[in-house]
């Protein structure tokens, strides 16, 4: 087996399990919006449904379009992240990283999809519970960060391409 496929099934296998197990406590512990303070005034946790996407993206939009939708987008996002990866050196292993932490994020939620029809939340961010940031979970924060990572790496090549050019023309 490839390095880059053993990286893949451990850091999403990792993700997984740590997103389900935590989502599984929340959901048998916690009542729907009930909230434990973790740092006053900045951090809780909080039981959340949330029926979209990230920050609630699409959750008012008509239900049978918003299943459908959340039902068939994960499988073709996996299958385009498996295909990346085919094409990514063995030894690239930040992208490889990343993108197994976007494939672990996304499998995470859509197991909850699968499982609730909703994605359950809990990471809840605020300042003096004035400001607050959308719930979200393990999964929205692997996808995130892997989204983030591959990002970085993009500037940073393009950056560099750019010295190069200069250099070359100087």
């Amino acid at each position: 087996m490839k390095k880059k496929y053993l990286y893949l099934a451990v850091i999403a296998g990792f993700l997984v399990a740590l997103d389900q197990l935590i989502k599984m406590y929340i959901h048998t512990q916690f009542h729907l919006g009930e909230s434990t303070v973790v740092i006053p005034n900045f951090f809780n946790l909080t039981y959340v449904r949330n029926f979209g996407a990230a920050f609630g993206f699409l959750a008012e939009s008509h239900p049978t379009f918003r299943e459908i939708f959340f039902l068939a987008m994960p499988p073709i996002a996996l299958i385009i992240i498996l295909s990346i990866l085919r094409g990514v050196k063995d030894d690239d292993t930040k992208q490889i990283v990343a993108l197994s932490c976007i494939f672990g994020g996304a499998i995470g939620n859509y197991i909850d999809r699968l499982r609730f029809r909703y994605v359950i939340d809990f990471l809840d961010f605020h300042l003096n519970n004035k400001y607050s940031w959308p719930a979200f979970n393990v999964a929205d924060s692997a996808i995130v960060g892997g989204v983030s990572l591959l990002l970085l790496m993009m500037f940073m090549e393009s950056r560099q391409k750019k010295e190069v050019t200069e250099k070359a023309h100087s």
